[in-house]
């Protein structure tokens, strides 16, 4: 049976290492994507190369059939924050492409998320896309052993909040491991200093939301697409991480 802490799962240094691998071929998949993500595509036709590289790396997408979800990636535009389910939506030059995806490797999760802008981006969609990636970085710092769990929450608002810009609330980030979500929950706003403590083996999946906007969201019609209450612009970033006795590590980097 495994060590469980205050309801925290603590993974041996086997099961972080098989975590360690789901992760970097999940990395290998938003990289691709991102990559190949262009003017003139539909959101469906970047889940199916999706559906084509997990395919060809003989994993299991975490997303298709979770909770009745219809693809194998999450694909946001603009204004939708997360969860938006790939279609005939066609993403156009400026637009800003949030991609999560999650897949399973001998029975351990990964799960990641990035966004990029497409073509010539605006001013304010390049500060929002590069203030998220500070977030996720400023949480993924504050997640070594002996801190508390808010302080990664800390962490991330402060960065956010500094640059004039507005953290979700609704959606927070999740242990992770055998099961995509699992305790605790790692919102991304809050005092630092409060929660459990953070030791070895712990693994999260730290994913700030960051609105141009006011901080508050809508849930669309299909019941899975989450966008900015006030239309505003959205950026998403998240990594699967390990804590351990010194720097984090980073479990979904290449």
């Amino acid at each position: 049976m495994p060590a469980v802490e205050q309801g925290i799962i603590i993974k041996s240094a086997q099961e972080i290492a098989l975590m360690r691998t789901a992760g970097k071929l999940l990395a290998e998949v938003l990289a691709l994507l991102a990559a190949r993500v262009r003017p003139g595509m539909t959101t469906a036709e970047l889940d199916a190369l999706a559906a084509k590289e997990l395919e060809a790396r003989r994993v299991t997408p975490s997303f298709l059939g979770y909770r009745g979800y219809p693809a194998h990636i999450c694909v946001s535009v603009n204004e939708e924050v997360v969860h938006g389910i790939p279609g005939k939506r066609v993403m156009k030059d400026g637009d800003v492409i949030s991609i999560d995806a999650g897949l399973v490797y001998k029975g351990f999760q990964a799960d990641a998320a990035v966004t990029v802008g497409l073509g010539k981006v605006s001013p304010v969609a390049e500060r929002l896309i590069e203030t998220t990636r500070q977030a996720i970085a400023a949480g993924i710092a504050a997640a070594r052993g002996g801190a508390r769990l808010s302080d990664i929450s800390a962490a991330v608002q402060e960065t956010v909040e500094h640059r004039g810009f507005a953290v979700v609330r609704e959606y927070v980030g999740h242990g992770i491991g055998r099961n995509m979500h699992e305790e605790p929950q790692v919102p991304n706003f809050g005092p630092p200093g409060r929660g459990p403590l953070l030791r070895p083996g712990m693994a999260l999946a730290i994913e700030p939301m960051v609105n141009v906007g006011d901080w508050r969201t809508v849930v669309g019609p299909d019941n899975w697409t989450v966008s900015t209450a006030d239309g505003s612009l959205s950026a998403h970033f998240e990594h699967s991480i390990a804590i351990t006795e010194g720097d984090p590590d980073i479990l979904t980097a290449l």
